[in-house]
């Protein structure tokens, strides 16, 4: 499982804040078809958010750690019956999933004074 800075998760859970669940488990449970489209969004997206209709808390996390564990993610927020799980894209490396933010350089164009 993956593991993030708490100022990275901040960040993420603000990302997460705007979209909308991507997949809803029901009540059969965590199989195949299920991993495969919570896959396929990671894939795509990076940030998803998963609604599960069990109304138990401790089943909510039992799946929660369950789809990180088989996933390689990481468990970004559980509130309520949402589940938010994060996966960096292949391409990116490993200093930009546990910095909150890149350096960014300054374009701003010095003036002289006259």
């Amino acid at each position: 499982m993956l593991e993030l800075a708490s100022v990275r998760r901040r960040s993420l859970q603000a990302r997460a804040h705007a979209i909308k669940p991507t997949v809803w488990i029901g009540t059969a449970g965590l199989w195949e078809g299920i991993i495969h489209e919570l896959e396929q969004g990671l894939k795509s997206h990076e940030l998803i958010k998963v609604k599960v209709s069990s109304d138990e808390r401790e089943t909510r996390n039992a799946l929660l750690e369950e789809i990180c564990e088989r996933l390689d993610a990481a468990p970004v927020q559980h509130i309520g019956k949402i589940l938010v799980i994060y996966r960096p894209k292949p391409d990116k490396t490993v200093s930009d999933i546990t910095s909150p933010r890149k350096e960014r350089k300054s374009h701003r164009i010095k003036r002289r004074a006259v």
